[in-house]
């Protein structure tokens, strides 16, 4: 006697009909899945469409409820060059986030590596002190700190946003410090057995295994500082030339409160390099991040 077994039917048997029913069934099932991550997707990205749309629009359709541009106007991208000095401001940024990025890693590196792989009298006191730097406001120390760059004779420039990143910055220890944690001590003894110096382990064993690490900090240290208004304001103050671009949008804003196509087309151009660096840099960005959060 033979039995009758429910087995599915391959694909390939089946009719038009019901193969077109199991794609859709397939296509709702990955819809209602991943319906929340769409909607957070279409959140972070409505704003962005909306300044793309705004900065091809004419001036007087900008300023109405128009969201869809009824002509496409893309000389407003070359517009806003003529209207201000946006490669000089460019440059600034560029000056501004780079150093900034360089020196917070040249001074962070070191402190992480002495919190996570050195014992010492007084480490957790220290590490103490760094997570309490990262949660003190930076109001808080404004004043006498802007007392000393009038000292010096050097507010004006970007020189007083840039020379703290030599020294230290609290959430740049703490991120690599995480994530050095992650990487077993015993590649640092099997290095120094094998004759380096402390130093020598840091560059040549710890920081080719650590670049996820690195790179998430640096591309947080540079979003930081590229989109920083509070120090460009406080330091550079009147002098233009030494205004980064966050500082020079708001004030092409000022100028251009009536030609929110421009404003909006100069702030296209501003999340430009943002988005690119991202791009090319996520995959370095989101491993860093996954693994600074393994070991605490």
């Amino acid at each position: 006697m033979t039995l009758l077994t429910d087995t599915p039917r391959p694909t390939s048997s089946l009719p038009p009909r019901a193969k077109r029913k199991r794609a859709w069934d397939k296509k709702f099932y990955w819809v209602a899945t991943h319906a929340f991550g769409i909607a957070l997707g279409v959140i972070f990205v409505l704003p962005i469409v909306f300044v793309l749309l705004t900065a091809v629009m004419k001036s007087d359709q900008a300023m109405s409820s128009s969201f869809w541009p009824s002509e496409w106007h893309f000389e407003n991208f070359v517009e806003v060059f003529n209207r201000a000095p946006l490669f000089e401001y460019f440059t600034n940024s560029i000056i501004y986030s780079t150093l900034a990025t360089v020196g917070a890693l040249l001074s962070a590196i070191p402190a992480a590596y002495a919190l996570s792989k050195i014992r010492w009298r007084g480490q957790t006191f220290f590490f103490m002190l760094t997570v309490a730097a990262m949660m003190l406001p930076p109001q808080v120390t404004i004043v006498p700190l802007y007392d000393m760059w009038v000292r010096l004779g050097l507010t004006g420039t970007i020189a007083p946003l840039i020379i703290p990143y030599f020294f230290f910055d609290a959430f740049s220890v703490f991120l690599l410090r995480q994530f050095f944690l992650t990487i077993p001590k015993d590649y640092i003894e099997a290095a120094k057995i094998d004759g380096c110096t402390e130093f020598q382990a840091m560059t040549r064993v710890l920081i080719p295994m650590a670049k996820p690490g690195i790179a998430a900090t640096a591309m947080f240290c540079f979003l930081f500082t590229w989109n920083d208004y509070f120090g460009p304001l406080l330091y550079t103050g009147e002098n233009q030339e030494s205004w980064p671009l966050s500082l020079a949008i708001a004030s092409f804003r000022g100028m251009h409160h009536v030609e929110w196509n421009l404003t909006m087309a100069a702030t296209a151009l501003i999340m430009a390099p943002v988005i690119i660096l991202f791009v090319f840099a996520q995959k370095s960005f989101v491993k860093g991040i996954t693994f600074t959060g393994v070991k605490g």
